[in-house]
């Protein structure tokens, strides 16, 4: 169990962050109509992360969980690519999230510097809007009730936070805060900021630094959603840690690609955090993680595949399923909403897995779908 510490962020580093971390920008035009759409279904959105223009491909899932392509949007933005990277141009999770209270789909265009808002109906999606990311190469995107926070990548990282209001997104600056890690630690993909995620009851927000600083951030929310002036810092020397779904109300699953396992943590109500339980995936680049269920999936980079884990006393029990292959390149991963269909994004080829979730946790393959564009691309959401 490494021992949760709360230092200060070397001097250096926050001078350089603090020279080059910029203030929140403006928002761009508004786009789109006012009717709240009804929300997703049957379906699954793949972000394509294309530097020539980002796109959204949705897929219509049928009953058996196989995929169609029903359609193909412009976020107009721009996609980006991480120097270093080769099947996870983002290197990040989250980059496409759904926030299914106001029925809205968030895209980050890393290229641009924006976020692109969709409302969803359906496969369907309609652009309403595109807001600055307040600050350079946007990665990821949360929310909880009414409270969207992106992750900034580059400048040594930030999190610029928004609020929900008839279905747009009005940016706050009194939301911003930068993050102070090492802006020239290279490679940029494994020393930039991996994710940012509220925990299970929304009052913590919490970023993973991968190889920068291999930490934990934990910024504490007020009940407003503004978060405290400084994250709250757990140190995990050589964990790398990346990306994480909630655990309950107050822990988090945690994919380490410094160790390739899947750990348990308890994030306590001061911010910081304890490991409860981990269990090594035995696979190389163990990155991106999707719950669904007790069960886990963490997406391998490295040896393309999928390790399953069933959890039990609330997380303090990991047990390996074993390995699923994959196309070449295993990113990000979502399961349908009925829990039935994991779908995995695959960066070499830009290609998604489609799999069946057997009751015993182990994956049927269905087939496969090539993502128009999406070789390198990061973010999927499954309905």
């Amino acid at each position: 169990m490494q021992k949760p510490i709360r230092p200060a962020l070397a001097v250096a580093t926050a001078l350089a962050a603090a020279a080059v971390c910029a203030a929140p920008t403006a928002s761009a035009t508004a786009r789109g109509g006012d009717e709240h759409p009804r929300g997703g279904h049957h379906a699954v959105f793949v972000q394509t992360d294309d530097p020539a223009g980002n796109r959204i491909i949705a897929y219509r899932r049928a009953d058996d969980g196989q995929l169609t392509q029903a359609g193909s949007y412009d976020t107009h933005g721009l996609g980006g690519v991480l120097a270093g990277s080769v099947a996870d141009h983002l290197a990040s999770q989250g980059s496409l999230t759904y926030d299914p209270r106001h029925a809205l789909l968030y895209a980050v265009n890393a290229g641009s510097d924006t976020l692109s808002v969709f409302a969803v109906d359906g496969d369907r999606v309609d652009l309403r809007q595109v807001v600055g990311s307040g600050g350079r190469f946007p990665v990821s995107v949360a929310v909880h009730d009414d409270t969207v926070y992106v992750l900034n990548a580059l400048d040594g990282g930030s999190v610029q936070g928004y609020t929900v209001h008839d279905g747009r997104l009005d940016e706050r600056a009194d939301r911003h805060r930068c993050l102070g890690l090492d802006p020239d630690a290279t490679p940029q993909f494994t020393n930039t900021p991996g994710q940012v995620g509220f925990t299970g009851d929304g009052s913590q927000l919490v970023v993973t630094t991968k190889a920068n600083g291999s930490n934990l951030l934990v910024f504490n929310l007020d009940r407003s959603g503004s978060p405290a002036d400084s994250p709250v810092v757990t140190n995990l020397p050589g964990a790398v840690p990346f990306a994480f779904v909630p655990n309950g109300r107050h822990g988090i699953f945690l994919a380490e690609a410094g160790t390739n396992a899947v750990a348990t943590f308890a994030v306590h109500p001061d911010g910081t955090a304890s490991q409860e339980a981990i269990a090594a995936t035995g696979q190389s680049a163990t990155c991106w993680i999707v719950a669904v269920r007790d069960l886990l999936y963490a997406s391998n980079a490295g040896s393309s595949t999928l390790s399953g884990f069933r959890t039990a006393d609330h997380g303090r029990r990991l047990t390996a399923l074993g390995n699923t292959p994959t196309d070449p390149g295993t990113v990000d991963a979502a399961v349908s909403s009925d829990g039935h269909y994991l779908y995995a994004q695959t960066g070499v080829n830009g290609i998604v897995d489609e799999f069946a979730v057997n009751e015993d946790g182990s994956l049927t393959p269905l087939g496969s779908r090539t993502v128009p564009g999406g070789a390198g691309g990061e973010g999927i959401v499954a309905f």
